[in-house]
């Protein structure tokens, strides 16, 4: 077997969105009269947001003032803050020979503003399928976009390698029964990562053109 579909995660695995994490964490602890000093906590925002986890004790005062400052400071500010990663432009024509490419993000945006974002960097000819957290009830880690994608493009779950650098990542990819594989590009350590036993473990989504055609013969 091989796989006839590649499900990516955009940011940390796509592009590089930390400076955008960081505009993000800077405005929303003035909306709440902190000053943000510490970069580690601006990544762990995120971190929380991705697994529903609280922020309380990150965050002094009024957290839904913060939160509400966060988030839209950060889709102000993605499409400018957001780089792609080194050499995912030659990644994705390679791998776009090899399967089928959809992308998942968990951006409450409307898709075509992932698409402007896409074409801006040159890699919007590369999906046939884009999908948010606007066009799903259930986000990841919930597998219904990853079904709903590999549907879509008239493959099965279970022929598809879901790529993310989250531990959300890796839960929906297993919950649809995709093969799974974690990148270190992102925010989440290998620590972490490897808790979640990703069926492959890559340094950079630049390395999957070279492992992708051996991910179910080496399980």
């Amino acid at each position: 077997m091989k796989a006839k579909g590649v499900l990516i995660d955009l940011d940390g695995t796509l592009v590089d969105s930390r400076e955008a994490y960081f505009e993000a964490a800077r405005a929303a602890f003035a909306a709440v009269g902190e000053r943000f000093q510490e970069a580690e906590m601006a990544l762990e925002i995120p971190k929380r947001l991705e697994q529903y986890l609280p922020l309380d004790d990150l965050v002094p005062g009024d957290v839904q003032k913060f939160l509400e400052v966060y988030l839209r400071t950060y889709y102000r500010v993605t499409p400018v803050k957001t780089k792609p990663m080194p050499n995912v432009s030659r990644a994705l024509e390679m791998l776009s020979g090899k399967a089928k490419l959809a992308l998942i993000t968990m951006r409450y945006v409307p898709k075509n503003a992932v698409i402007e974002e896409l074409k801006n960097f040159g890699l919007a000819k590369y999906f046939q399928h884009v999908t948010t957290a606007l066009d799903t009830q259930n986000p990841k880690p919930s597998p219904e976009a990853l079904i709903a994608s590999a549907r879509y493009m008239r493959v099965l779950p279970c022929e598809c390698a879901v790529v993310g650098d989250s531990v959300v990542d890796i839960r929906s990819g297993k919950a649809a029964g995709a093969r799974t594989v974690a990148v270190l590009s992102g925010i989440f350590s290998l620590e972490e990562l490897e808790r979640e036993k990703p069926d492959l473990i890559l340094e950079n989504l630049a390395q999957l053109p070279s492992f992708i055609d051996l991910l179910w013969n080496r399980l």
